[in-house]
């Protein structure tokens, strides 16, 4: 006859919680007890059959600002704006397909869109595997939680023709910025953190650091085009004691980039993003002849297919194509034989 299964009773808070320790021998159910204990003791209530859906997120909001990844930030807000007041106090051990299916209905109603949900589902699916990970575990399992299929790759690049109209329209502290980014499709981001001990104009190049970079890996942006120009001219506006390339009031451009979209739209390309010139850049460089390899170090892209995206096409290409294609056509063609009388 198989002996009794111990459960142990240990305290949170005053709350007595019962927990089965899934073993008929006694010393092990003892050992289970004080590891809850010494777990209560450091702060931690990990039963699984008591954490909830805060008590996962939790780790991952830990884990992205320990390691000081650049999202920590919006992952905590993403938690604390959709996550927690949805489903936060929800026990794990009850999440499963038809909760994260209400999830998404909910969500979508609120007007959230599927790339946003994705992420928010994300942090709930890390919290699970980092919780299956403690030790003791927060949960028995780690649910199986879907991903929503993404259509949101966008378009839009800007043309010569364009570039120069949004640039006669741009206030004089974005020309520069707009015009480095438009040759050589360095993120927002990793610009606005440029210093001026990084412009070596002897050499015709910008010189990020790896801390600067989201690959984390240094790059050097060769200058060509008007690069030169609007950097010297930045150099010659730049108040004195300023380190910022790319500067407002001596500090670095803000993030919003004010009057970006007003120029926009007075230049007649009113959706266009900054990030738009990303793709920009990257098809130039193509259109240019420039090897996918050396496009790749330039723009920070870490795989073909990342950097495959950006390969837009409009209509001038196309008839490009079309008009190789046609003479290609024609001369494949035998000659015609001469006819014999």
């Amino acid at each position: 006859m198989r002996g009794r299964v111990w459960w142990i009773t240990y305290y949170v808070g005053g709350r007595p919680i019962p927990e089965s320790s899934g073993s008929t021998d006694k010393a092990k159910a003892e050992n289970l007890l004080k590891q809850r204990i010494g777990a209560v003791a450091a702060g931690r209530d990990v039963s699984p059959d008591r954490a909830t859906i805060n008590d996962l997120c939790a780790p991952v909001i830990t884990d992205y600002t320990v390691r000081k990844l650049r999202d920590a930030a919006i992952v905590k807000w993403r938690y604390e704006a959709n996550i927690k007041p949805a489903i936060g106090n929800l026990l794990a051990a009850r999440f499963g397909a038809s909760q994260v299916r209400a999830f998404v209905s909910a969500r979508r109603e609120a007007g959230a869109s599927d790339p946003t949900i994705n992420r928010e589902l994300s942090i709930i699916r890390r919290g699970f595997r980092l919780g299956f990970e403690e030790d003791p575990p927060m949960v028995r399992r780690v649910p199986h939680i879907l991903k929503l299929d993404e259509d949101n790759a966008r378009q839009g690049f800007l043309t010569p023709a364009q570039y120069e109209t949004l640039l006669a329209s741009l206030p004089e502290r974005l020309k520069a910025l707009f015009a480095v980014a438009y040759h050589v499709g360095t993120r927002k981001g990793e610009l606005r953190k440029i210093k001026w001990s990084q412009v070596d104009f002897d050499a015709q190049c910008i010189r990020l650091q790896a801390s600067q970079t989201k690959g984390k890996k240094a790059r050097e942006l060769p200058f060509y085009g008007e690069m030169e120009h609007w950097l010297r001219r930045q150099r010659e506006r730049c108040p004195e004691g300023c380190q910022w390339v790319f500067f407002h009031n001596s500090r670095p451009v803000g993030a919003q980039l004010r009057g970006w979209r007003e120029a926009c739209e007075a230049a007649g390309v009113p959706a266009l993003l900054f990030h738009d010139l990303r793709r920009t850049a990257v098809r130039n460089m193509r259109l240019a002849g420039i090897d996918q390899s050396v496009r790749m170090k330039i723009s920070g892209h870490k795989t073909t297919s990342m950097e495959a995206r950006y390969n837009i096409l409009d209509d001038a290409d196309l008839k490009d194509a079309a008009t190789k294609m046609d003479s290609f056509l024609k001369a494949q063609k035998p000659a015609k034989l001469k006819r014999v009388k």
